[in-house]
């Protein structure tokens, strides 16, 4: 809410923003592979979104925690993510107890596509579990999004 927030609130010429939520708490990158049952959830809940005149203009993808605590899943972050992303967040815990947090961090970093903006949240508040951000933090994270969102003009996915 915090993005749609932030863009409505610098260009309301936007119009209407519809969020689109997929996420799925605990996931490794591997388990939204492209053909896996989160990737197709994703891509049917895009096409309803679509179904009335909608237009997807960003992706905004959290995601990476999970694959700090086994090497085999960090070794493989940068292969899987690079297939769909548009915005993305980069990882922002390092207290989740994922040895591995350097290397899916500098996959996270090294990734270069078209139109893709890294917004790091590393060192933002944390709630007390250690692991998920505060609500502070969240929207700060939301309005980095929302600046990255308008710094230039996305042409629609879909």
């Amino acid at each position: 809410m915090a993005f749609a927030n932030s863009v409505l609130k610098r260009d309301s010429s936007i119009g209407v923003i519809g969020l689109v939520p997929c996420a799925i708490g605990g996931t490794s990158i591997r388990q939204w592979s492209q053909g896996s049952d989160n990737y197709n959830r994703m891509l049917s809940r895009a096409r309803a979104a679509l179904r009335d005149g909608g237009q997807i203009r960003a992706i905004l993808w959290y995601q990476g925690e999970s694959d700090t605590v086994d090497l085999k899943d960090a070794e493989s972050y940068r292969g899987e993510r690079k297939s769909f992303s548009r915005y993305s967040v980069i990882l922002a815990s390092a207290d989740q107890g994922g040895e591995y947090l350097d290397k899916v961090r500098k996959a996270q970093m090294d990734i270069k596509l078209p139109n893709l903006r890294n917004i790091d949240a590393l060192g933002m508040k944390l709630k007390t579990d250690r692991v998920h951000l505060s609500t502070e933090a969240e929207v700060e994270v939301g309005k980095r999004l929302a600046d990255a969102f308008l710094q230039f003009t996305v042409s629609p996915l879909a």
